[in-house]
């Protein structure tokens, strides 16, 4: 690929650099790199202690502190470009601690990961920019920042591509939407998300694909795919009222146990009601899907349509309609039922992803909505590090529910 023409600015810029240095060969100008390396994190971390003393170097009218620069310390660090030297300054008052170069960090490779983290959590790449600029006094553009976030696209893709367990108790699949632009018009897509738990109760993201609108024919692609690379079983999903479905998942997953969720069919069953009745109807309805039994809940069924059903007989017929894949979680103890009676779990990760990614309203590719998703999601899954409450009183029952598709190997 032919490298791109440089801009005025930048050509002035390098023919600056070529007269101050004056390198003669390729292992010259990977000398100036690193010397031009470590000027910018000497002045990062000059912006660093400013901000902390919230005065510039010689500005002491500005100064409404009683600390105050106390010299440097000389510090050796390791970087792509080989070692720096780099003079740490320090305060008076010994409160100062760098960021840029922590305390006892010696390896300043990583730089671009801290430009990654705040790209995670949902700054645009003008905010960074502005960011490093205000704080550290360098500059940084807006496309130099996309090219550094770029670099994590084939990590992304690769993880999106890895193996998978094959076997999990639970998977929730729902969508979530974004405005994505696409032959010059702004295009709606959905990205479909898969999050699994496996048999030892870790939870995981299985994978995030982004498509057209939501339907059951991209499902089943996404369900081929998980297959493909590797999930042989799923004991129960638990997804949304999507039309179809439900037999996307059985064309896939023959065996697999559905549970549609009870809150998407709470919403969709009352859109119709009149605002003086909904009070009403909702603690009726609610002895139906809290009941303690599917023997009791239909009885409350009943009475709800006795009470109900000349006024608001589509809604009772959608819980009659959809009861087989409604009702799944009536045979499971509390503490499972807890857990796959809504995508609740899913829905929380995708609020996530919307606070994340809430400054940005337009993507300009799939790509950069991939890439924003996929640090999103690593920052988000950092923190999951426990297992649903009781989960080992939840597996003993799923050993006798399923005793021929699991055992007690599969946790090894």
């Amino acid at each position: 690929m032919a490298r791109k023409k440089r801009s005025p600015e930048r050509e002035a810029l390098i023919k600056q650099l070529i007269a101050e240095y004056q390198p003669k060969t390729a292992q010259d100008a990977h000398d100036t790199v690193k010397d031009l390396l470590g000027d910018m994190i000497q002045g990062l971390l000059e912006g660093e202690l400013e901000d902390e003393l919230g005065y510039s170097k010689y500005d002491y009218h500005e100064k409404e502190t009683n600390n105050s620069r106390n010299g440097y310390s000389k510090k050796t660090v390791r970087s792509s470009s080989g070692n720096i030297e780099l003079d740490i300054p320090r305060d008076r008052n010994g409160e100062f601690e760098p960021q840029v170069v922590k305390k006892y960090q010696r390896d300043v490779s990583n730089i671009e990961d801290q430009v990654l983290s705040m790209y995670a959590k949902g700054m645009t790449t003008r905010d960074i920019s502005t960011h490093l600029k205000s704080v550290y006094g360098v500059d940084a553009s807006a496309e130099m920042i996309s090219r550094m976030t770029n670099k994590v696209l084939p990590i992304a893709k690769e993880w999106q591509n890895r193996p998978l367990t094959e076997k999990y108790a639970i998977v929730f699949m729902d969508a979530i939407h974004y405005n994505v632009r696409e032959n010059n018009a702004i295009v709606k897509k959905a990205v479909y998300i898969a999050i699994g738990i496996k048999l030892d109760g870790k939870k995981e993201v299985l994978g995030m694909w982004i498509g057209g609108n939501e339907s059951a024919k991209y499902w089943l692609g996404v369900l081929n795919e998980i297959k493909n690379r590797g999930v042989k079983d799923i004991l129960i999903m638990s997804v949304d009222g999507l039309s179809g479905f439900g037999d996307a998942i059985h064309a896939v997953y023959p065996q697999t146990e559905i549970q549609r969720c009870i809150v998407h069919q709470i919403r969709y069953s009352t859109r119709f009601i009149s605002y003086k009745d909904i009070k009403s109807y909702m603690k009726d309805l609610k002895l139906v899907y809290q009941a303690s039994t599917e023997d009791i809940a239909l009885q409350q069924l009943d009475a709800l349509e006795d009470k109900w059903g000349k006024k608001y007989s589509s809604s009772i017929s959608s819980w009659r309609n959809n009861w087989p894949s409604l009702s799944t979680y009536f045979k499971y103890p509390l503490e499972l039922r807890k857990i796959i009676y809504t995508t609740n779990a899913i829905e929380n990760f995708n609020r996530q992803l919307r606070k994340v990614t809430k400054t940005k309203s337009i993507f300009p590719t799939d790509d950069s909505l991939f890439k924003s998703l996929y640090l999103a999601m690593m920052d988000i899954t950092a923190k999951w590090k426990g297992k649903p409450r009781e989960w080992p009183k939840i597996m003993e029952q799923l050993f006798i529910y399923f005793e021929d598709r699991i055992s007690t190997a599969d946790l090894d």
